[in-house]
């Protein structure tokens, strides 16, 4: 469930109009059609009903149930719909308004947010779009526990593609952290790493990554398992999506620095 504080719920209902039932303007069905469209929810499930039903009891049992990024996601975007209604309001509404947008960040920093973009294919494949998205779904609802197996297999398919991407000879066959090894072995060869604790840090994830294999296949939902706590899974979660985040920082330099070369044209045949 959400932690929004009854205080701040109070911000977002008198901002919102929820006085009476209502929300803004929306009719059931635009309302329904609004939600549907920025997170994928049916507003109208029965685990949303609340005490009354209507479009404003549906918002607040919303926001009891679902999880801060959710919440904060929502309600961002609700922000954004009610000032293309109100193009110039009052401070005092004006002022509501930054202060429910403040509200927003604060959830967001409270959840996953900030990592779940880490959680992206970096080849063009239908399937491994297909598991992101899988993940991205289980981590927007709080619930990492339910991700460990397929975020495995994300990054197994994440670190081949970089092996196959820079030409690194791997043995399928063998454990993730073995290629994984295999690539940082590359960045320092080709000089991408600056720091000796970078480095350190890179080697110590490689022996995270051996723990991994084990978290999958003994408590993770690959195999009729017990599955790992909570705590410890959205602990897991964080790491990996930081190695994942590093790695992309340096490809996509890599990227630049390619462009940036390519841009580089020497003209032999200048008549002079």
């Amino acid at each position: 469930m959400s932690e929004l504080k009854y205080i701040d719920r109070l911000k977002f209902e008198k901002i919102f109009g929820m006085g009476g039932g209502y929300v803004m303007d929306f009719t059931n069905r635009t309302f329904r059609d609004f939600i549907y469209q920025t997170i994928d929810k049916d507003i109208y499930d029965d685990k949303y009903e609340g005490f009354s039903g209507s479009k404003a009891n549906r918002l607040r049992k919303f926001w009891e149930v679902e999880s801060n990024y959710l919440a904060a996601k929502l309600n961002s975007n609700l922000l954004e719909y009610w000032k293309s209604l109100n193009i110039a309001p009052d401070k005092e509404l004006n002022d509501l308004y930054e202060e429910c947008l403040r509200v927003c960040e604060e959830l967001k920093q409270d959840s996953m947010d900030e990592h779940i973009g880490a959680i992206k294919p970096n080849t063009e494949d239908k399937d491994f779009s297909t598991l992101a998205n899988l993940i991205r779904d289980s981590i927007e609802k709080n619930e990492p526990e339910t991700a460990i197996d397929r975020l495995h297999t994300f990054v197994v398919k994440y670190i081949r593609s970089l092996c196959n991407k820079h030409s690194i000879n791997y043995d399928k066959n063998k454990a993730l952290h073995s290629f994984y090894g295999e690539y940082v072995k590359h960045l320092r060869a080709e000089n991408k790493i600056e720091s000796e604790m970078t480095e350190r840090i890179l080697k110590t994830s490689i022996s995270i990554l051996e723990a991994f294999n084990t978290v999958r296949n003994d408590q993770s939902f690959a195999h009729d398992n017990p599955i790992l706590n909570y705590n410890e899974s959205l602990l897991i979660f964080k790491n990996i999506a930081c190695v994942i985040e590093f790695l992309e920082s340096i490809e996509r330099d890599d990227k630049k620095e390619d462009e940036d070369n390519k841009d580089i044209f020497v003209d032999d045949d200048l008549p002079f």
